[in-house]
């Protein structure tokens, strides 16, 4: 697999951030971090552990507010939006959290079901089998829809818990370290998993992840970042490539 091009300046941005500034009390979490996701992109954001990027998601997605800064998603300014507002917004994102997530007391199907009945504006909650077998269909588990969530292996985990981020046919995904805890062979099954959603659904995905070779393969541009801000910017070839010290220790 080889690393994925991208030219975002014929592109416009679906995800705006410009100067996102949160801190807890003297801890200083984001200092003025930008950053812009563009439609049909590939963006890797890469950071250590603590370094603010599942509190910049929280403000991005609404959950958390910023002491300053601007925050676009899909031309909506969400600093400004009301709480009804957000939540249709929201609809328009997909999100795969670590570790899946499932409910592990409902069924394949129920858990798909489950953001088709929080979103009843969208999609006709009487009739979600359709919906359901297609979003199995694109993770390749159509037999899976009346097995519990401990019948299936880490990687079926994932997958089915990426069919729940399509479900509502958003235009933004959100993939929180997607590989993680998945043996190699999985985590690749993953990873061309990811790319032939992009390509079906046309979809911008925001990828956070720690897997040198997961950013390798998938990303189209990388953010590395650092002490809060956007240290570094660029394809995964010239990131490591850079003499930096502080960007090649992203790469060891």
């Amino acid at each position: 697999m080889e690393t994925r091009s991208h030219n975002p300046k014929k592109k416009k941005p679906v995800i705006r951030i410009h100067n996102l500034c949160k801190r807890f009390g003297e801890q200083v979490v984001l200092d003025n971090f930008s950053m812009e996701l563009y439609e049909g992109e590939n963006l890797v954001l890469m950071g250590k552990s603590g370094s603010g990027k599942s509190v910049m998601i929280k403000c991005m997605v609404g959950l958390m507010e910023p002491d300053s800064g601007e925050i676009e998603v899909l031309g909506n300014d969400i600093l400004k939006l009301k709480h009804h507002e957000m939540d249709e917004l929201r609809a328009e994102i997909g999100f795969l959290f670590q570790g899946s997530a499932l409910y592990d007391s409902m069924t394949v199907q129920e858990n798909l079901e489950f953001p088709l009945r929080r979103h009843t504006k969208r999609m006709d909650v009487n009739n979600t089998d359709a919906l359901v077998e297609e979003a199995l269909e694109s993770v390749g588990l159509e037999q899976t829809k009346e097995l519990m969530p401990a019948e299936l292996s880490g990687g079926m985990q994932r997958r089915i818990a990426l069919a729940r981020a399509l479900i509502l046919k958003p235009k933004i995904i959100l993939y929180d370290e997607p590989t993680t805890g998945l043996d190699p062979i999985t985590a690749k099954e993953i990873i061309l998993l990811m790319m032939n959603i992009q390509e079906k659904y046309k979809t911008s995905s925001l990828i956070i992840t720690h897997d040198v070779d997961c950013a390798r393969v998938i990303s189209n541009r990388m953010i590395l970042l650092l002490e809060g801000t956007n240290y570094a910017v660029g394809t995964f070839a010239e990131l490591s490539a850079s003499e930096d010290p502080k960007v090649k220790a992203f790469f060891k």
